[in-house]
């Protein structure tokens, strides 16, 4: 299920579970979209949206490419309910050093 492959991030029909993260990883921040890319220009146009300024999110270090919209509310839902251990220990799973992963994505936009 886990899938941190850009190109994914980008297919019409696919929805997509993210975790998104502030400069000091003081907040994470579930979220599910279907265009992950026009999401996080939004998180960058409405920078104070859902938190102050010090806590801007800005860092995408998680996502999951699912083929339903079904089976992403459920994943949604779940990770939702993780404590932040546990959403600590799916990310380092994959993105040990918590590289923000907006990079590899602007990159396979201009790409397309």
């Amino acid at each position: 299920m886990q899938n941190l492959n850009v190109r994914s991030a980008t297919k019409p029909g696919k929805k997509i579970m993210y975790i998104i993260t502030d400069r000091n990883r003081n907040s994470l921040h579930v979220g599910m979209c279907s265009d992950l890319v026009k999401t996080l220009q939004f998180y960058k146009q409405m920078p104070n949206l859902f938190f102050n300024s010090s806590d801007q999110l800005n860092r995408l270090i998680y996502f999951e490419e699912l083929n339903s919209e079904a089976v992403a509310v459920k994943r949604f839902e779940m990770v939702s309910c993780f404590t932040r251990s546990q959403k600590e220990k799916m990310i380092r799973s994959v993105n040990p050093d918590w590289v923000d992963l907006t990079l590899g994505l602007k990159y396979e936009s201009a790409l397309n």
